[in-house]
């Protein structure tokens, strides 16, 4: 009999047990970021007038590819951004003309890059070229500001060329 009344006396707290292990189970945790900017930045083109810009470029229909969503922090070694083929057919080997710039419109520096990605009629992805920023010290405008020092710039690209794959 005492064992019994000895299971009977812990069932209350194996109830209270239960109960406030079930609302613990039903509060949320937040894992998501507040405050953060929008992937759908779009990035400058640069336009055709331009005096930086080689006769040979006026071919390329600039408006072939958009880039979106262009990301560099201060630390990061490479540069991300979402580029989509506005095309009726499929491009691979994407060439840009990047030209990087203060906020106050101070020409930093201008680079062609090649960015090997296989794009279908409307599609989106998501690329990385190596940064031009090799110490680091600079970040985009749109992205979140970095504690240490640093410098934000913004970004323009013209289309220089494409590849269209031949076969499959």
């Amino acid at each position: 009999m005492k064992a019994w009344n000895k299971h009977i006396l812990t069932l209350p707290t194996l109830l209270l047990l239960l109960c406030v292990s079930s609302l613990s189970l039903d509060a949320r945790t937040r894992t998501t970021r507040k405050n953060l900017r929008s992937t759908e930045v779009p990035v400058a083109v640069i336009e055709a007038s331009d005096d930086l810009l080689p006769d040979s470029l006026a071919v390329v229909d600039p408006g072939a590819v958009t880039l979106k969503g262009f990301s560099k922090r201060a630390s990061d070694s490479k540069e991300s951004f979402f580029i989509t083929n506005n095309t009726a057919h499929r491009m691979s080997a994407v060439r840009l003309l990047l030209r990087y710039t203060t906020v106050n419109g101070e020409l930093l520096t201008q680079r062609s890059v090649t960015v090997p990605v296989s794009l279908k009629p409307g599609e989106t992805k998501l690329v990385s070229v190596k940064s031009f920023d090799v110490q680091r010290l600079f970040y985009y405008y749109a992205g979140p500001q970095p504690r240490k020092q640093a410098t934000p710039f913004k970004v323009a690209f013209r289309l220089t060329g494409y590849d269209i794959p031949v076969g499959n």
